[in-house]
């Protein structure tokens, strides 16, 4: 199966952005060749702009302690694990602890490093950190790979308990919604919430339908339209029955 998240608020939307983010940067430092390294730079620079809210931070630890409560009144409940209750709960703890001590800014550290800031700006020009633009860079890329990834990770560390506050808040999201299976006939689909919240949206299809979601949602109704990539040419849409699984997951 293909599952796709749709967002339905710009909190959501902005933790799926940096959880994509963080799995890259994470795939890219920790592979060997400059180009690697060179890409998860770029994802850094990535992170610095979609995390440079300054409520960020206050968010994910409001999230994380209405959680906690949540799941601390489910103690004593025979339904519930008690051993996996006490993980999850350490889990919570243990990264809002470290996003408390957090100093300043998420990436401040690397704001205030103005070689690193001038290779992000230069990075908004096309082929801008060239060899002849950015001679330092391009020693930095040349030096050993291990050196490369220590810093690399030097330099993600302190942003990582965001990291995992997020990282926590959507496997909660995820599993807050029950599954229900729905055929979308000649490829539309349309739901109405009838007073249902949502904050994000599960869709899974199975991986060898030649197609894909384009989905569109309000407070009233989920609208579902699956479309087919037409080589050269546009996607379009999809004129067969397609089977799918529907998740309404909200915190």
């Amino acid at each position: 199966m293909i599952t796709y998240d749709h967002p339905l608020n710009e909190r959501i939307r902005t933790l799926l952005r940096l959880e994509d983010l963080y799995a890259k940067a994470h795939y890219f430092s920790s592979q060997s060749h400059q180009m690697d390294h060179h890409a998860a730079l770029l994802v850094v620079f990535e992170i610095l702009e979609v995390s440079c809210r300054a409520d960020l931070k206050s968010d994910l630890l409001q999230e994380l302690e209405r959680q906690k409560q949540t799941l601390e009144a489910l103690r004593n409940n025979p339904a519930i694990s008690e051993e996996a209750l006490n993980e999850v709960l350490r889990d919570i703890d243990t990264v809002a602890g470290r996003l408390h001590s957090l100093p300043g800014k998420v990436g401040q550290h690397l704001r205030e490093n103005e070689w690193l800031m001038g290779i992000k700006q230069r990075t908004s020009i096309p082929g801008g950190v060239c060899e002849f633009d950015l001679p330092s860079y391009h020693f930095w890329l040349n030096q050993d790979e291990n050196l490369r990834r220590q810093i690399l990770t030097e330099w993600l560390a302190p942003m990582l308990p965001i990291r995992d506050g997020l990282r926590i808040i959507l496997r909660m999201l995820r599993d807050s919604g029950k599954s229900s299976h729905h055929t979308a006939q000649q490829g539309a689909f349309q739901q109405m919430l009838s007073g249902r919240v949502a904050q994000m949206l599960r869709i899974s299809v199975a991986r060898n339908l030649p197609c894909f979601p384009e989905i569109s949602a309000n407070k009233y109704a989920i609208n579902i339209r699956f479309t087919a990539l037409g080589g050269t040419q546009k996607p379009r849409g999809c004129d067969t029955d397609v089977e799918f699984d529907l998740t309404l997951c909200n915190l």
